[in-house]
């Protein structure tokens, strides 16, 4: 089984602290690794994480604030450096197409990586998807941060589960097992055995990100019944008002926002440089929303696969 894990490679918001870097997540998953809003000394962090940076397929640019995308131009750089074979996709909002060259094109290097970008244009109010393959299908949706951001969710294929109980019942095994899923029924020993008798559907699961915004409903339509909530969580909601005027969300906020988007796990990210005690934010999440996680840099959070 391939790995399938969170992985925090910094949890600071504008500016890096002591124990926080810029913000930076890396989602290893079906033999793909999914990078989302890479900070400023991202392409370091990989290192200290004991992680090969050529794992990265597909990079996520909610919004083109500094510490969103500052890791940008040098991981980018280091792929090439690295001379990967497989194209790295780019998600970001279209319309920080300039931003987002000026990061690529930053310094003198020869690139001979494959770079596929989708620049994702604003088509409404709602979940739209932007991609999808035989692996996931990834959607995105505006948020409310004074600049054109988006969220994310991932969202991995259905698949078949056999039952081997039920497989053995039915004496379809080896090869036939292979002949049924394709045909979707085979005749064995006389009687005609369907798919659905000896298997069923597994939902993929879903993991969304929600870095930066103020509470809004989008927030919740993109979180809506993911595994894993990552939420940015600024301030304390003691600070709702200074949270409000910089367009951010407390850790009351993003517990409110996984209730009631019914998600099994929220992990709170992007603290101001002013909490030591990231406790405290934890402990106001919970009150609200007890399944709640602290991100701190080098952090794993695994999902395996659920037994059914």
């Amino acid at each position: 089984m391939s790995i399938r894990d969170l992985i925090i490679l910094g949890c600071s918001s504008q500016q890096p602290t002591r124990y926080r870097n810029h913000g930076a997540y890396l989602v290893r998953w079906n033999d793909e690794g999914l990078l989302f809003d890479p900070g400023e000394g991202t392409q370091r962090q990989f290192i200290f994480a004991d992680i090969a940076p050529t794992v990265v397929s597909r990079i996520f640019i909610s919004h083109f604030h500094g510490d969103h995308c500052l890791g940008l131009g040098s991981m980018l750089m280091r792929l090439n450096l690295d001379k990967v074979q497989h194209p790295i996709h780019c998600y970001y909002p279209a319309s920080g197409k300039r931003y987002f060259d000026r990061l690529r094109y930053g310094t003198i290097y020869h690139e001979t990586i494959q770079v596929i970008e989708h620049p994702i244009e604003k088509t409404g109010t709602g979940v739209q998807i932007i991609a999808e393959d035989e692996h996931f299908c990834i959607e995105a949706i505006f948020l409310d941060h004074g600049v054109d951001t988006l969220g994310f969710r991932v969202t991995e294929r259905d698949s078949r589960k056999f039952d081997p109980a039920k497989l053995e019942a039915h004496q379809v095994v080896g090869p036939l097992v292979r002949q049924l899923q394709s045909a979707g029924q085979l005749v064995v020993n006389g009687k005609t055995v369907h798919l659905d008798d000896v298997s069923h559907i597994r939902h993929g699961e879903s993991i969304a990100v929600v870095i930066d915004t103020r509470p809004c409903q989008a927030a919740i339509d993109i979180a809506k019944g993911a595994r894993i909530l990552l939420c940015e969580s600024t301030y304390l909601d003691s600070e709702r008002e200074l949270a409000y005027d910089h367009r951010h969300l407390t850790a009351k906020d993003a517990a409110t926002i996984a209730k009631k988007a019914g998600v099994e796990q929220l992990i709170l990210t992007h603290f101001s440089a002013r909490y030591l005690n990231l406790k405290e934010l934890q402990d106001e999440a919970a009150r609200v929303f007890p399944n709640t996680y602290i991100a701190e840099d080098f952090k794993r959070f695994p999902f395996p696969k659920k037994k059914e």
